[in-house]
């Protein structure tokens, strides 16, 4: 019988603003709640935030940015008013701080957990960025989640013998980050090596262009991106710059 090949179906880019987006919105979000008057921007970030990891259904960093922010905000600004001390002034210096990481690092997730890789140097190559800077940036970002997954592994681990636990930190604090960080450092050497391997692989120390499956292009999600950072910034400035 005579095989019929199957029809080629073309490639079609993923859902979701294009990964330059991403990647400017972090940038400006960062530079934004950690420059001066920064504060004032940081409900406008944490809102967006909470609107990217709903958006890709991320419903636990969805709950737990705003609880954290939440527990900068009474232990920064709340709990010096109850109790005056030097403590809480140290603790409030701190948590006006920490807050816009929070703010800064859970819009960032966001973009480690929807750009592969390969979308990334797409797009950093299409931006005309050298080469060294995009393949840094592409090892980074799978690097990171390698990270987070092997940690996890080390600390089933030290579970399964009974090296982890409140009780046993506290009686022995430095040993059990000892436990935890010395195998750490070497599943993350171990790591690192197999994804410079892999890089080396895809190509991406060449001097060829390599294709790219889904070719970056800024479409309506984009827009839509940009409309609702222009309206948060609008609505800081009108609502909240009288009281700064």
């Amino acid at each position: 019988m005579r095989e019929v090949a199957a029809p080629v179906v073309p490639a079609r880019r993923p859902p979701g603003p294009d990964p330059r987006t991403k990647i400017l919105l972090v940038v400006l979000a960062s530079t934004t709640v950690m420059g001066p008057g920064g504060l004032r921007f940081v409900p406008a970030a944490l809102l967006l935030g909470i609107g990217v990891a709903v958006w890709e259904k991320a419903w636990r960093r969805a709950i737990v940015l705003p609880f954290a922010a939440g527990l900068m905000w009474v232990l920064g600004w709340l709990l010096p008013l109850w109790w005056v001390s030097a403590f809480t002034a140290i603790m409030s210096l701190a948590c006006t701080y920490l807050i816009r990481f929070i703010v800064a690092i859970g819009i960032g997730m966001h973009v480690i957990a929807t750009t592969s890789p390969t979308e990334l140097s797409a797009a950093l190559r299409g931006s005309k960025v050298p080469r060294p800077i995009a393949v840094t940036l592409a090892v980074m970002l799978r690097f990171f989640p390698v990270v987070a997954t092997e940690a996890a592994a080390v600390l089933d681990a030290m579970r399964l013998r009974g090296l982890t636990g409140a009780g046993g930190f506290a009686r022995h604090p430095i040993l059990s980050m000892e436990r935890f960080v010395v195998p750490m450092i070497a599943t993350s050497l171990r790591a690192s090596e197999d994804l410079s391997a892999s890089a080396i692989l895809r190509g991406l120390g060449s001097r060829r262009t390599p294709t790219a499956m889904y070719p970056p292009r800024f479409g309506p999600p984009d827009l839509a991106v940009g409309l609702v950072v222009a309206a948060l910034v609008t609505a800081t400035l009108l609502f909240l710059a009288p009281l700064t």
